[in-house]
């Protein structure tokens, strides 16, 4: 178990470093610009080592303007919303906040400016058992319009069994809202598209969306429609249902709170396997359809393409202020917000 530390100098008087974990059988990169996953190398069944998250090697380009205008989040910590808030409106105690508009008509992610574009505080971990960095971040209060000074920590930690576990805490001095996700793009052959990726889900039911992703207010059943990965699919075979292929948020089966497996993929060409477990009562599957606007980001030479990545987004219901009847997402003063996630990869 080691970690690597290497600083890419200043950007706006602070230090930006990547900090590489290395298990001795894969290594994951992460940087304090945005909390972000950068790179995720692991084996395939033969041995041979390879990339299997969309990110770029120079940490410093996830903070230009000409990268976040693209909204696609490559690997990225996103608050202090995760997904959509419908008009950008939500009100607690009977007062209406109202957020930045930078999704059609909706707010997204947080906004403008939002977790994903900070410079992080960080922490290296180091032990017999685990190697990982510690990341720590205050948002002010009324920062892109969310109230309460609000503190979040995110520890991600690589242990010998192959899982990246990430840790999330957040505590706020006003009552607000809160939902911590990592947007983090799997590609288990490095390049080209995902459409041959398997996915098979511990999700029976999803929540209904309208034609700008904003949820209807019901739960309904995956069963009978191209939604339904209770049996293994590839991503391929019923994408093109949808005009945007898959952008939906599924609920998981089993007790919201507890630890739990909430979907696993692979790849029959490489062997390479993730399965994925969270604490958080649902996930956001997104199949990369907007990386058609891709502006020339890449790795090693080749653009990123459309489908060229799945996401596994850990959360709560996208637009949950405004449908009480989905799990809250309301933090206390006093009260800390906790997650718990781990993307454990094998092969097969």
């Amino acid at each position: 178990m080691n970690i690597q530390q290497t600083s890419f100098g200043l950007v706006d008087g602070n230090e930006i470093f990547l900090y590489t974990l290395d298990n001795g059988k894969m290594q994951v990169s992460i940087t304090n610009a945005g909390a972000t996953i950068t790179s995720i190398r692991t084996a395939d069944r033969d041995g041979k080592m390879g990339e299997v998250v969309l990110g770029f090697d120079d940490p410093r380009t996830y903070l230009t303007p000409e990268y976040n205008a693209c909204g696609f989040y490559f690997g990225a910590t996103v608050g202090r919303f995760a997904n959509r808030i419908k008009l950008g409106k939500f009100t607690l105690d009977g007062k209406q906040y109202q957020l930045e508009i930078n999704n059609g008509e909706n707010h997204l992610h947080g906004g403008i400016g939002s977790f994903n574009t900070k410079i992080w505080s960080a922490e290296p971990i180091e032990s017999d058992k685990v190697v990982g960095v510690r990341m720590s971040y205050v948002s002010a209060h009324m920062e892109n319009g969310y109230p309460g000074q609000v503190t979040t920590t995110v520890v991600f930690t690589l242990d010998e069994t192959n899982s990246l576990k990430l840790d999330y805490q957040a505590t706020t001095d006003k009552k607000t809202i809160i939902n911590l996700t990592n947007h983090s793009y799997f590609n288990f052959r490095g390049e080209g598209n995902i459409l041959d990726t398997k996915v098979l889900m511990e999700a029976s039911m999803y929540t209904p969306k309208d034609d700008a992703c904003i949820p209807t207010g019901e739960v309904a059943p995956v069963m009978g429609t191209p939604l339904d990965f209770t049996f293994e699919h590839k991503i391929g075979e019923r994408v093109h249902s949808f005009e945007d292929g898959y952008d939906h948020n599924y609920v998981i089966n089993g007790n919201y709170g507890q630890l739990r497996k909430a979907a696993e993929a692979w790849d029959d060409q490489t062997g390479r396997k993730l399965e994925f477990f969270t604490t958080e009562p649902a996930f956001q599957f997104y199949t990369g359809y907007w990386i058609k606007n891709n502006k020339g980001f890449g790795r090693n030479g080749k653009e990123f393409e459309q489908f060229g990545g799945f996401c596994l987004e850990a959360q709560h219901y996208p637009d949950s202020p405004n449908n009480p009847q989905f799990p809250t997402v309301e933090l206390n003063p006093g009260e800390t917000y906790t997650q718990t996630t781990i993307y454990k990869f094998s092969t097969k």
